[in-house]
């Protein structure tokens, strides 16, 4: 289910093996009694009916994509969770009063097309047509490989699911960051999570002769881009309110050559903050010295927004909920998250909330992520506990 010429775990969506993993998973939900269908936007959906069908479901989901070379547990534990919830409730005969729904989102991960939680906005009607017409380097349209995995991105706008469509959405995640380990911790109940913002910059000048060109009569596109990137760092480094991150992680460089000026350089950047108008107020900063930079090296310089999911706090409310269902099961401690989820999406319609389970040594996105398997199973009684408390407490 994996792409063993990569090291470490990749299931890339849109791929054979992401393909071969959601075969994979579809059987494991249809043996744990639930009922298996695919939305709009590729999402892989498994049901159980409730007591009262006029109730709005309960909804547990996760991912089952990753990063190239990334780990076996971000995103997939919480689907897994789910679908193992399910399976005990059929075990024991046990029926929610709520619908209950279990849901691998697509394409979670940042994507080829520059978009990341690519389901989930599908599902809350966040997906729009300018990302639907997207190609990746290959020359997939991405509403051509949504169809490719059994969903259809023309009803997806008209099937987005709306407020008060779900009662409440709940998350089981490894935290990824080193917290709770270091605080001897054994579950994390999520205050909220980061908005992030990522951007596409495309810095164009001249290629010219590297020995030949004098060097104040280069338009050279790199250390223009070079400039920019270490402006984001510096802009992320200043002081904020809340906590901020700055990350170029992907460049191109064009032609390339040890001895040709560079004619245009391409990076993708991503601001992250629990306080969106922080990151708002950092892209603008930043892109004025692009403005700058573009003058004063005679550049082209263009910034296109890739995406945006805005920050979430979780409600108080229901940090209490999950706090009791974690507090009767291990130690508990609360924190934010600094990695974007589903749940982002999901906050758009519903009341949301995460659990968190350890990460050795604060590990993820590479072949080293690990979280023991006792935390993973405490995570999911947890999630259980804080399902069940909710069901029998909200009936109305």
């Amino acid at each position: 289910m994996v792409d063993e010429t990569k090291p470490g775990w990749t299931r890339r969506p849109f791929t054979p093996w992401y393909k071969e993993g959601r075969s994979w998973l579809k059987q494991q939900m249809e043996q744990a009694g639930l009922q298996v269908s695919t939305d709009a936007g590729g999402n892989l959906i498994g049901k159980i009916a409730g007591k009262n069908d006029d109730l709005k479901p309960i909804m547990i989901g996760s991912h089952t994509d990753t990063v190239i070379g990334g780990g076996r547990f971000d995103g997939i534990i919480g689907v897994i969770a789910g679908i193992e919830i399910s399976r005990r409730l059929q075990e024991t005969g046990m029926t929610l009063n709520h619908p209950l729904e279990i849901v691998d989102f697509t394409g979670e991960e940042p994507s080829e097309f520059g978009i990341s939680t690519i389901g989930s906005r599908a599902m809350v009607g966040n997906l729009t047509p300018e990302m639907l017409n997207r190609t990746d380097q290959t020359g997939l349209v991405l509403a051509d490989g949504i169809r490719m995995i059994g969903g259809n991105p023309d009803t997806i706008k008209e099937l987005a699911r709306k407020k008060g469509d779900i009662s409440l959405y709940l998350e089981l995640h490894i935290e990824q960051g080193p917290v709770l380990e270091q605080k001897n911790k054994r579950l994390g109940v999520v205050t909220g999570i980061v908005g992030i913002h990522r951007y596409r910059v495309i810095v164009e000048g001249k290629p010219n002769h590297a020995g030949t060109t004098p060097m104040d009569m280069r338009f050279d596109a790199l250390t223009g881009a070079s400039e920019l990137i270490l402006e984001l760092e510096r802009l992320c480094k200043e002081s904020y309110a809340d906590p901020v991150v700055g990350t170029v992680g992907k460049f191109i460089n064009e032609p390339n050559g040890a001895n040709v000026i560079p004619g245009r350089t391409m990076f993708e950047l991503e601001v992250r903050s629990i306080d969106t108008e922080i990151i708002e107020k950092i892209m603008n900063k930043f892109s004025d010295f692009a403005n700058l930079i573009a003058s004063e090296r005679s550049l082209n310089i263009s910034l296109d927004n890739l995406s945006k999911s805005d920050a979430i706090r979780v409600l108080p409310e229901v940090q209490d909920e999950i706090a009791a269902a974690c507090s009767a099961t291990g130690e508990t401690h609360y924190l934010p998250s600094g990695a974007g989820h589903d749940a982002n999406q999901l906050a758009n319609i519903a009341p949301v909330g995460m659990i968190f389970v350890p990460s050795r040594d604060g590990r993820s996105h590479c072949p080293e992520e690990w979280t023991d398997f006792e935390d993973v199973g405490k995570g999911i009684e947890a999630l259980a506990r804080a399902v069940i408390h909710f069901d029998q407490k909200n009936t109305n």
